[in-house]
């Protein structure tokens, strides 16, 4: 869908917008340190035992590495997985002998999602195929296909069985799930969407891609709203995404370390977090909605990667 709204947009009339807010160090309220000493190294790795398996239940029937993992939102027990052997299967906790194997993709599957009811899981694969699947019954409902690249990512409607996923082709597209039928595609990004979500509400979808831009769109119009880019935005591709539970804030972290705030209503850029030298990996909002977890990967010798330290930031912007 093509865009003809600015980069940040303001109403004159809107009196209620908040500036640009820049935190700093001062503003992180609390950050974990790992001290380099801290961490394991390999040849003492090498001259330890084995250490013991504290795992509650071990699934071994993929042969190939896990790209993919999804819980059961209505079953603790319930979980599915797929990975680079182009299998997925829905298995149970502490039910070592009950396995349901997803079959049929022609690639990995790089993406699973449960629907919000816990009644259908899609599964998406690097073929640029989405499969739904009945949970009850582990039977294939259906099969959704258009984007020309790897699914990225999946997410369900907050208040039905509506499919959104974001495709290495730069392209987001929206089926119905009940009915296996196309609704819509966004068109608009540079590189492939990395990262996005439906608004809790379900009255917004808001993307973000390796070309550094968040849009945010009208779901049934496809309209673009805003596209939000360049300067104080991210300088890198978006890896990452959260939406307030109120859906009037996007949060996005980046490959360049930064954190960024957007007012989803207006599309202008309320809030910068800067305390990551490294790719933003995730993040989320706790549940209170009173503090922001962002962590990274921080680079450790020349290849190792380990987890770096989350910094939590309280949003004094709300």
């Amino acid at each position: 869908m093509s865009s003809n709204s600015p980069a940040f947009h303001r109403d004159s009339d809107d009196d209620d917008d908040q500036g640009e807010v820049f935190l700093d160090d001062s503003d992180i309220i609390h950050e974990v340190a790992v001290d380099d000493e801290d961490l394991p190294d390999a040849d003492d790795e090498a001259d330890e035992a084995e250490e013991a398996d504290d795992s509650l239940h071990i699934f071994t029937g993929h042969n190939g590495e896990v790209y993919s993992l999804a819980c059961s939102p209505t079953d603790a027990t319930l979980v599915a997985t797929g990975a680079g052997d182009d299998k997925g299967f829905l298995w149970r906790i502490g039910h070592g002998d009950w396995a349901v194997e997803l079959q049929g993709h022609k690639d990995s599957i790089s993406s699973l999602a449960f629907s919000l009811d816990g009644q259908l899981l899609a599964s998406g694969s690097l073929d640029g195929v989405i499969q739904i699947w009945d949970v009850p019954s582990g039977n294939l409902k259906g099969t959704l296909d258009g984007p020309g690249g790897g699914i990225e990512w999946i997410r369900w409607h907050p208040k039905g069985h509506i499919i959104l996923a974001g495709s290495e082709d730069s392209t987001v597209w929206m089926w119905n799930a009940d009915k296996m039928a196309y609704l819509n595609m966004f068109s608009g990004h540079g590189n492939s969407v990395t990262c996005g979500d439906f608004t809790p509400d379900g009255k917004t979808i808001c993307t973000g891609s390796d070309d550094a831009t968040l849009r945010i769109w009208n779901p049934k119009s496809g309209e673009n709203i805003h596209v939000v880019k360049g300067h104080p935005y991210h300088a890198e591709g978006l890896t990452s995404m959260a939406i307030s539970s109120d859906s009037s804030l996007a949060i996005t972290g980046a490959k360049d370390g930064s954190v960024r705030i957007v007012n989803i209503s207006s599309g202008r850029v309320v809030s910068s977090l800067d305390a990551h030298a490294d790719s933003v990996e995730f993040v989320g909002i706790c549940g209170t909605g009173s503090k922001l977890p962002v962590g990274c990967n921080w680079k450790l010798g020349s290849e190792a990667h380990y987890m770096g330290s989350p910094a939590f930031f309280s949003p004094r912007y709300l």
